[in-house]
């Protein structure tokens, strides 16, 4: 479907509300800028980063009506860098401003178990999964699906939280235990070759445009790398492709979201997550696309036309965690790297404080 010219949400010179003031936040401000377009940061945390690159910003509770109030008031449209919304923020600021991409599209992705049966309800496989709200429950899943296999909460975690690794000869009731009382989802576990994500974007219109499929390594359960192009063939790429493709189509989704997949040894594809967001294995899109996830999140919650997500270059984009961010100057002094830090005032063991983007010619 052709993008039509028409009104836009968010013209240059009008505010863009983001909820949230972390990287992410940040990052989506300082594109909007680039676009002519004045952003206005909500967040509780005095310290946020994205605070110190916005025209505007609100330090209040997310549950503060008045300031939910007030900070409506003062934009034409409203995004978040995460996806964990209050429900009645949301309907407070939904009431008021368009509020994108649709909260609703978030009801599918917070629940694991939710989200699982979406995607397969596409015909699109994932791991196997059995919902656990019981020691009863997680005994009958084990046994289905047998060890090891990954207890996880339905909602919240990231970054390996909210997850344990049931192993041969585990306890199950201390296993349980790890989840804190809160509804779990077992998911048999995965011989996967490689982590892949691919960042997808979709217009009003239901223009939907791809990034490159993006090789994904971790460490301590937190991405430390993200490469493109990836050595994968291209009949899994266009698989990848399209799935996140499909899926983002299925939500009715306006803006960016990833899709996290595993590649197994016989090269099934198998969704593992979806991000309703920029997501940070699409931050190499920065230096080695003309248009970056950022910018074109932007372009579509403020009704733009999308830009190209066409990579001119191959790249390697590698978190700066905790203490690593000190090695700013001699990665700012590599001919080829592009360094961008967050302004975070402390770094912390398994904090990201910034990345770093080293890109070279591309090979294919």
């Amino acid at each position: 479907m052709s993008q039509g010219l028409h009104t836009p949400r968010v013209a240059p010179g009008g505010t863009l509300g983001i909820l949230g003031g972390g990287q992410l936040g940040r990052m989506l401000a300082l594109a909007a800028g680039q676009l002519g377009i004045r952003c206005h940061i909500y967040c509780p945390d005095d310290t946020s980063p994205a605070f110190q690159v916005a025209d505007r910003f609100t330090c209040a509770a997310y549950e503060d009506e008045a300031a939910l109030a007030v900070f409506a008031q003062s934009v034409d449209a409203i995004t978040y860098e995460f996806e964990n919304i209050p429900a009645a923020t949301a309907a407070i600021l939904s009431a008021a401003r368009p509020v994108l991409p649709a909260v609703r599209a978030l009801e599918t992705t917070a629940d694991r178990l939710t989200e699982k049966s979406f995607v397969r309800s596409l015909g699109i496989g994932t791991a196997e999964f059995r919902a656990v709200d019981s020691h009863a429950d997680l005994a009958s899943a084990v046994a289905a699906l047998g060890r090891p296999s990954v207890l996880k909460t339905r909602r919240f975690g990231y970054d390996g939280k909210g997850q344990t690794i049931i192993r041969p000869g585990g306890d199950l009731s201390e296993a349980l235990a790890r989840m804190g009382g809160q509804p779990a989802i077992l998911e048999a576990f995965v011989p996967f070759e490689a982590e892949v994500s691919v960042i997808a974007v979709r217009a009003d219109d239901g223009t939907v445009r791809t990034y490159d499929l993006t090789e994904n390594l971790h460490h301590d359960h937190i991405l430390d790398q993200s490469i493109v192009p990836s050595h994968f063939s291209s009949l899994v790429e266009v698989e990848a492709r399209d799935i996140a493709a499909r899926i983002i189509a299925a939500l009715d989704y306006v803006g960016v979201l990833a899709v996290e997949m595993f590649v197994t040894s016989d090269r099934q594809v198998l969704v593992n997550e979806i991000a309703p967001r920029v997501h940070n294995s699409g931050h190499w899109t920065q230096n080695a696309c003309l248009v970056s996830q950022f910018e074109n999140h932007v372009r579509a919650v403020c009704g733009w036309p999308l830009g190209s997500t066409e990579r001119h270059s191959d790249a390697v984009m590698t978190n700066l965690i905790g203490d690593s961010v000190h090695s700013w100057q001699g990665l700012a002094a590599e001919p080829n790297a592009s360094v961008h830090l967050y302004g975070k005032r402390e770094a912390r063991p398994g904090r990201k404080m910034g990345h770093v983007t080293r890109i070279s010619p591309r090979s294919r």
